[in-house]
């Protein structure tokens, strides 16, 4: 098995008026709800490029069509990893650096969930969808959008 490179990106999904896209997690019993996540697929990928994939995959929505503007928010989060995912890591790995992004989608903008990853998807304003979310680097990154989100326009 081929382990997980432990450096991620973290694309907040959202439209102009700042609702933002959660999905719910298909492999857990909780009520997992977060933004699209996703490691590196080898070391030279770049971030820009690793998000754009994740976007695609876990929600079908090409990150540089008309209308879409994805930005690099140019924040990192460093935690230990969670002891659910920990088996898909090498043995001696025990943290993850996350890379936050922002992706601006215009309104109604079709969604494709890949269903061995997410089984839900919901749109809600960007406090109550802080709220929502089961990770708080996910939380903390809906509750920048008001700043961040101006910055990609």
């Amino acid at each position: 098995m081929a382990y997980k490179i432990p450096e991620s990106v973290l694309v907040v999904i959202h439209t102009a008026d700042l609702r933002v896209l959660l999905m719910r997690r298909a492999d857990t019993v909780a009520d997992c709800w977060q933004s699209v996540t996703g490691s590196r697929q080898s070391l030279d990928e770049p971030l820009m490029q690793t998000a754009l994939r994740e976007v695609r995959e876990e929600t079908g929505i090409d990150g540089r069509a008309a209308g879409c503007r994805l930005a690099d928010w140019h924040r990192q989060n460093v935690y230990p990893l969670d002891p659910r995912w920990k088996w898909r890591y090498a043995p001696a790995v025990t943290h993850n650096t996350e890379h936050v992004f922002g992706l601006r989608v215009p309104d109604r903008t079709p969604i494709h969930l890949n269903p061995p990853e997410h089984t839900q998807l919901i749109w809600l304003p960007w406090r109550a969808a802080a709220d929502r979310c089961f990770s708080t680097t996910n939380a903390k990154a809906c509750l920048l959008l008001p700043e961040q989100g101006a910055t990609e326009s």
